[in-house]
This record gives C-alpha cells, structure tokens and sequence, in this order.
C-alpha cells in the first residue's frame, strides 16, 4: 500500500504546472490571450495603445509542441506575467478559416496567412514592431520569429530581448548571444 501511494504521489508531482484550457478549435486558451477581429493593423494599435507588444502565436489542433508550451512554459509565473504585463497576443490557427487582415491590407483566412507568411511549424510566434510600413506583411515587418517549442529559458530571453528592443541596438549580441550571457549570468547566480 505505501508503495502505491509513493507512485501516486509522484505521479501527482510529475503532472504539468497547470493545465491548459482547450477552446473549440482545439487550441489552447491563455488569459492573456486577446478575442480581436484579426485586422493585425488594429490589433497592433490596441496593442500601443496599451504600451505593449503585439505577439501573433500560430497554433494547430493537436499539436504536441503547442501542448508542451502551454503545459510546461507559458503556465510558469515569471513567463505568464511577463507576457500578460508586455504583450498582446494574438492566436490563430494554422488550419483556420477565420479572417485575418494582413498590414499589407490584404484579407485572408488564417491558414492563407501562415502559407503567405512561410509558417510551416507550430508554434511559431511573431513579433511585431510598434510600427509596420503599409506595403509589408507581418512575416516582412516581423522582428523576431520563434519557431517551435523551447524551454522556459529561451522563452523568456526571447520574450524579454525583444521588449527591450535588444534587436535595434548597435552591438555585437544578437539573440544567441545575447541568450548564451543569460545563461552564464543565471549560472553565476547559482554558484554564489
């Protein structure tokens, strides 16, 4: 009897941080995901108007990389809140029929969109200026992509060096190496 109870109790610890709600489309629903007409033009005006990012996430039905996100990354308290206090997230479906209104004006459905912008893998998140030219498409005016699933430390090196613009500065560290410092800083932390 203790021996099953150890199992189940490790079982227990052993389940995600949280699990993700799924929506009728079979994606997953965050709280700090916005319900917007997709016009990406007003989408990326709430989201200044707001002071923050406009994030478009592309997700699919049954996607085990999606699930691994939302299960495992996006749940933990510094990555959520440091998107619910700097993002604004947009989601469409890799296979959806919905509308969406590219910046270049073109009207679309979600999954004419993610062909037109090269999307084959999901998730793949877009980050958006707080401007885009009038002739470019989000995957042109696009600051930085993350294709498919990382952990919680790229995630939120990434979420954090693009609110910071790291990608405008004149200097020699890109995201890999702007990440890999991250990783040494949070590695001498350790050791103090």
């Amino acid at each position: 009897m203790t021996r099953v109870l150890t199992l189940l109790a490790a079982a227990l610890f052993a389940l995600p941080i949280a699990a993700a709600d799924l929506g009728d489309d079979g994606l997953h629903k965050t709280d700090w995901m916005r319900d917007t007409f997709k016009d990406l033009r007003e989408d990326l005006a709430d989201a200044n108007a707001e002071g923050k990012r406009l994030m478009v996430m592309v997700e699919q039905r049954g996607c085990i990389y999606c699930t691994k996100m939302h299960e495992e990354v996006f749940p933990r308290p510094e990555i959520a809140d440091f998107i619910r206090e700097n993002y604004f997230v947009v989601q469409l479906n890799l296979h959806g029929d919905l509308e969406v209104v590219d910046f270049d004006g073109e009207s679309l459905t979600e999954k004419q969109a993610a062909r037109k912008w090269g999307l084959l893998f999901t998730p793949s998140i877009l980050f958006l200026p707080e401007e885009v030219a009038e002739d470019q498409t989000a995957a042109q005016a696009a600051v930085a992509m993350m294709p498919g699933a990382f952990g919680p430390g790229t995630t939120l090196d990434l979420l954090t060096w693009v609110h910071e613009k790291r990608y405008a500065l004149d200097t020699e560290e890109d995201f890999q190496r702007y990440h890999a410092r991250r990783i040494a800083e949070r590695e001498a932390g350790k050791s103090q």
